[in-house]
């Protein structure tokens, strides 16, 4: 079992930036593949980024370049660093985590981001 908690959402400006935290507990976090996913108002939820339990990373066609996935498996906890955001990225943000052996999906009860003038 793995429990995941997010934490940094939040209201920011067009152009600002935020950083998003999910710690994790409960487990070994290094075989987990780590992602952050995203659901807006009406529209499906969808990956946003990606990072492999051995630290490969995908993202997103609408994110590449302004956000940035890591993991810091001595601190059991991954981060989305976005920058350069615009009201399209305004969403609830959800940590997830993929164990690479039995393919049991983790989800954390999300955190809301707003980009807004």
């Amino acid at each position: 079992q793995v429990q995941l908690v997010e934490s940094g959402g939040g209201l920011v400006q067009p152009g600002g930036s935020l950083r998003l935290s999910c710690a994790a507990s409960g487990s070994i976090f290094s075989i987990y593949a780590l992602g952050w996913y995203r659901r807006a108002p009406g529209k499906q939820r969808e990956l946003v980024a990606a990072v492999s339990s051995g630290g490969a990373t995908n993202y997103a066609d609408s994110v590449k370049g302004r956000f940035i996935i890591s993991r810091d498996n001595a601190k059991n906890t991954v981060y989305l660093q976005m920058n350069s955001l615009r009201p399209e990225d305004t969403a609830v943000y959800y940590c997830n985590a993929l164990h690479v052996l039995n393919r049991t999906n983790y989800w954390g009860q999300g955190t809301q981001v707003t980009v807004s003038s």
